[in-house]
């Protein structure tokens, strides 16, 4: 059976600013299968105390949580996150996007960011530059980022 419009569904993703309080059970929930358990971080390191005074963004596609980030002072976006079934399909960029737009309307002059290495070309592709060399945080390669906003 070929695809024809009648048969082809469009899942719809919704992206939602929310606090650690509002929606904990949903950021853990990306985060834990992310970070912990693909790549191996400590859950000592993943939670801090750093989710209670930021604001984070939440992708949705119906009643399950798909992908994260989250934004502190307006000026650093950190803890990116999209399941692995919706990897490549547009999640991570309008979560990026929206944390930009976000950042803009508070007055940032600029994004800093932490991005692992393989990362790098999805968040060149948004504008931001290294600003460092290669490190390693937690056994994975990292470079520093930053946009600078108009």
């Amino acid at each position: 059976m070929g695809l024809s419009p009648e048969n082809i569904t469009i899942k719809p993703v919704s992206i939602q600013q929310v606090t650690w309080q509002q929606a904990e059970i949903y950021l853990r929930h990306v985060r834990t299968i992310v970070f912990i358990q693909e790549q191996f971080v400590t859950p000592e390191f993943e939670w801090d105390e750093i989710d209670d005074i930021a604001v984070h963004l939440l992708a949705m596609h119906e009643n399950q949580a798909i992908g994260c980030l989250r934004i502190v002072h307006f000026e650093k976006i950190g803890r990116m996150a999209v399941l692995k079934p919706w990897r490549r399909m547009g999640v991570g960029n309008r979560l990026l996007e929206e944390a930009i737009d976000i950042c803009r309307q508070h007055g940032s002059k600029q994004i800093v960011l932490s991005a692992q290495t393989h990362a790098i070309h999805f968040y060149q592709q948004a504008d931001f530059q290294i600003t460092s060399g290669e490190y390693t945080d937690l056994h994975i390669p990292h470079v520093d980022m930053c946009l600078k906003l108009d």
